[in-house]
């Protein structure tokens, strides 16, 4: 086992960081200032970072992307956690790795813009009555000649208000619906498709979840991504690289950033004539931090790894998942402590990612639903997921 990074590791790493630092920071007041990003600002960053070819990294480079492996991709993701979403997407892509199924046809009209950073993509999965339930949806796609006629509500649609088409889950065949669900490509212009309302969160300032209708949108036979019937295993397998990147690795970053903070800080902030870092209450919450952040790390990187092997990895993203997003939630609350009434206060950034942290135990599978999901998968194959040679 290796566990240094290599030279070009350290050097990918730290352009991301620098970028992050220089061109995206400055950014981030004016984004939770005003819910939105300039789109010459937007403009700027995406020129910039296309520039140094860190646009659409998860690609693979035949396709115009940075063709980085799931290990290199994690660790420019744990970078993307120092930041917001919205000043992440912009600069470097939300290029999901479901349209790699594209045919030779449909990448051109849809894959290769998408790399290019000529049009940009939401995956539409999420509906009122599904969530973590990825199979319950009741969104239709039914055959007319030799299309399909889509119809259906979706929401909670992250980044959809700019997106330029969306990958659509639909049930094709009623029963089994593991097995009767598609994915479609849907663009934004599409007769029949609607946006309803940006729905306010509170945290995730200046990404846009939006809601999407569609009303008997007309679909040719190049709308249907992948195999027919085969939507929900590219839909998970999909969302399995986004909890694994969007979520655990980010989550790791975020953590990472806000305990530099809380350890400076603490440093710094004077009490009873002493630095609080001397108090040994707070020495337990930065060590428990420090301890936390770099076992959620390591899970990030093996779960990696084994992606790069091809070995199956749900279960280790599953555990992720849950690792990573409560080791986030639990260290900034305890920055909020350190920090106390400057904590809560707007004039610091630690209230905002307080709020920022807490929907990660939500979106993309409820820490709920994962750990179901690894106890079934203990019950019914035994100590492989934690008993070493097993």
């Amino acid at each position: 086992m290796e566990f240094s990074l290599s030279t070009e590791q350290k050097m990918l790493v730290n352009t991301v960081r620098d970028f992050i630092r220089i061109e995206l920071a400055p950014l981030e007041d004016e984004v939770e200032a005003t819910g939105r990003l300039e789109p010459d600002k937007a403009r700027a960053v995406f020129e910039k970072s296309r520039a140094l070819g860190l646009y659409a990294m998860n690609i693979p480079e035949e396709f115009g992307g940075g063709g980085l492996s799931a290990v290199d991709t994690m660790l420019v993701e744990e970078q993307f956690g120092h930041t917001t979403d919205i000043l992440i997407r912009r600069a470097f892509g939300n290029v999901y790795e479901a349209l790699l199924e594209c045919t030779t046809t449909q990448r051109e009209r849809w894959l290769l813009p998408a790399v290019q950073g000529a049009r940009t993509c939401s995956i539409a999965v999420t509906e009122p009555g599904a969530g973590s339930d990825a199979a319950g949806i009741s969104t239709r796609a039914v055959k007319e000649g030799d299309g399909s006629l889509l119809s259906g509500h979706k929401h909670f649609i992250s980044d959809g208000l700019f997106s330029d088409f969306y990958l659509v889950s639909a049930v094709t065949d009623p029963l089994p619906k593991p097995r009767g669900i598609s994915m479609f490509i849907v663009d934004k212009d599409a007769p029949g498709l609607t946006l309803g309302r940006d729905q306010p969160m509170m945290g995730l300032r200046g990404t846009p979840h939006v809601e999407l209708f569609f009303d008997q949108i007309s679909l040719a036979p190049e709308n249907l991504l992948g195999e027919e019937g085969r939507g929900l295993q590219l839909a998970l397998k999909t969302l399995g690289r986004v909890r694994l990147g969007q979520v655990g690795a980010r989550a790791v970053g975020k953590a990472t950033h806000v305990l530099g903070l809380m350890s400076a800080y603490a440093a710094e902030r004077k009490q009873f004539g002493q630095p609080i870092a001397n108090f040994q209450f707070v020495q337990q919450m930065i060590a428990d931090s420090v301890i936390e952040v770099n076992a959620a790390r390591l899970m990030v990187l093996h779960a990696a790894w084994q992606i790069d092997q091809g070995v199956e990895a749900r279960d280790w993203i599953a555990m992720v998942k849950v690792q990573a997003s409560e080791t986030l939630g639990r260290i900034v609350d305890r920055a909020v402590q350190v920090f106390g009434g400057m904590g809560f206060c707007k004039e610091l950034p630690i209230e905002r990612y307080y709020r920022d942290a807490r929907i990660y135990r939500i979106f993309d599978g409820t820490s709920e639903i994962h750990r179901t999901a690894i106890s079934r998968s203990v019950l019914r194959h035994g100590s492989a997921l934690y008993d070493v040679g097993a």
